[in-house]
């Protein structure tokens, strides 16, 4: 464990060797801009980590350099699965931005962003887009069900999977795990519609900040896309919003939950509350933070001390 009565300057190397190993959980080489940007648990400059990565003994014993990218030592051979990886994310960008604009029409939505592993270009062919949705508080799940039911029609003409799995109320958007994984995902989203309310998400969570201190605003600077926004919309979010909604919108959330609960396998990492619908059946995130500790061990890396 690293003491905390260390300066940032002698935490610096290991907080390197961290960033870097919980990047190989994912098979995924960083840049020296991505090391500073996710740089665990220490402030520092990009001079002070490109002086440190490219000098100091640890980093030079421990971690290798290829085509600009930085890995574990020993496994640079990443470096050309990454580069596959990013030309399959380019090739779905617009879909996501598409059907991101599709997503921010319906009634209700007041962000769209990019989550998961499309946000960071790490992705397969016939890789799912994940989405995070800030929506009108009162009608989060009755939103939920036009966004599949949009979801089914992109599927059923062809298109690729959406996945529309984490929701929140813009009335409560403080993240309740606070922990390195879900600092990563918070920062890591590139948001398509509503930057208000995404500024607002990053302001009522800077308890990021202590895991990521570093990665402040988006990961990229995409144009928006633009809701359709006409009086059809207006009529219909107003429609909806008469008191008799209030008995389906309660109606179809016991009804989900319900379900979703039943389906939910032992360790999912799961919400389902009026302002919340998380539906990560996978324990994907402990998952992470497991492979990200035994990777620390295998390398004899401090943990972060945060």
């Amino acid at each position: 464990m690293a003491d905390d009565r260390r300066t940032a300057g002698e935490l610096l190397p290991w907080a390197i060797l961290q960033t870097v190993a919980y990047a190989d959980v994912f098979d995924y080489p960083l840049t020296l801009a991505e090391l500073h940007r996710y740089l665990v648990g220490v402030a520092a400059s990009s001079a002070e980590v490109a002086r440190v990565v490219s000098a100091h003994p640890v980093c030079r014993e421990r971690l290798e350099e290829a085509e600009g990218f930085y890995t574990l030592a020993g496994r640079t051979a990443l470096v050309a699965c990454r580069q596959r990886r990013t030309a399959h994310a380019a090739a779905l960008w617009p879909l996501a931005r598409q059907y991101g604009r599709q997503v921010a029409s319906l009634p209700f939505v007041r962000l769209v962003a990019v989550t998961g592993a499309l946000a960071v270009n790490n992705v397969e062919p016939g890789a799912d887009i994940d989405f995070m949705i800030g929506v009108e508080p009162g009608r989060l799940w009755l939103c939920r069900a036009l966004i599949i039911l949009l979801v089914r029609r992109i599927q059923r003409s062809g298109g690729p999977t959406l996945c529309p799995n984490y929701l929140l109320s813009t009335g409560n958007i403080r993240l309740q795990e606070h922990n390195l994984f879900t600092a990563h995902e918070l920062v890591q989203m590139v948001p398509l519609h509503g930057f208000p309310l995404y500024r607002q998400l990053r302001r009522l969570n800077r308890w990021s900040d202590r895991y990521l201190p570093n990665a402040a605003g988006p990961p990229a600077a995409l144009r928006p896309v633009s809701a359709v926004n006409g009086w059809p919309r207006q009529l219909l979010e107003t429609g909806l919003r008469l008191p008799l909604f209030n008995r389906l919108e309660q109606w179809e959330m016991n009804r989900k939950i319900r379900k979703l609960t039943a389906t939910a396998a032992d360790g999912a990492e799961i919400c389902f509350t009026p302002d919340c619908c998380k539906g990560h059946f996978g324990a994907y995130g402990r998952r992470t933070l497991a492979a990200f500790e035994a990777r620390l061990q295998e390398w004899r890396i401090p943990c972060p001390s945060i």
